[in-house]
């Protein structure tokens, strides 16, 4: 897939000239926030994660994250606690503390005919693996991407800022991801993070077939 983007850093800006290359806090700052908006189902029953997977892979393109619970404590670590994956209509929210890391999700992940987007996608596979280890495909990396663009920012922040024009809130990141009950603004929040990922991805596509934004 790599192999249809072209390198335009030289320009200082990415394809065309459409994007900046860095962007500062104070300039993330001066932009409106947005969230996600559209239908979020939240998994929680082991039972109803196939039929969910299902609807998934009606699509050819998905935005994918993760949570884990924080940590305050040196040394202390905590696995995957959530599996937020964005289809063009709904996000679905797969609270694998409670569901397990199940197979029709792990097929889904080695499935190369479903792209699969995101930011810091090498971390999420990692601790995923140390759940179950399995064959992952058709997986893209943004941060890689955007830098053919000529864009030089690896946070999800930041490139949605650059990207998107708008600024994502961070402030449910720290919070616990095994809560009982995911709040609501957890669910709008994780929800985000997987939704502007697949909207990052349609716009560069964008740029790149037609070179206008």
């Amino acid at each position: 897939m790599n192999g249809s983007f072209q390198n335009d850093s030289k320009k200082g800006r990415g394809i065309n000239g459409h994007f900046q290359t860095e962007i500062s806090k104070d300039e993330v700052n001066q932009l409106d926030i947005k969230a996600y908006t559209g239908k979020i189902t939240v998994v929680e029953d082991s039972a109803a994660v196939n039929d969910c997977i299902k609807q998934i892979r009606k699509s050819s393109i998905i935005g994918f994250d993760t949570e884990s619970r924080p940590s305050f404590k040196k040394n202390q670590n905590f696995g995957v606690s959530l599996i937020q994956i964005a289809t063009e209509n709904e996000v679905f929210l797969f609270r694998i503390n409670l569901t397990g890391f199940q197979q029709s999700i792990i097929k889904l992940f080695e499935n190369p005919s479903i792209l699969k987007v995101g930011v810091s996608i090498h971390d999420d596979i990692a601790r995923l693996k140390q759940l179950k280890n399995f064959n992952a495909k058709g997986f893209i990396e943004l941060q890689q991407l955007t830098d053919e663009y000529g864009i030089h920012c690896n946070s999800l922040k930041k490139l949605t800022a650059i990207v998107l024009g708008f600024r994502v809130s961070k402030a449910q990141q720290l919070s616990n991801w095994e809560a009982t009950k995911l709040s609501d603004a957890q669910a709008r929040y994780a929800s985000t993070d997987a939704w502007v990922g697949l909207e990052i991805y349609n716009k560069l596509l964008t740029v790149e077939a037609n070179g206008t934004v």
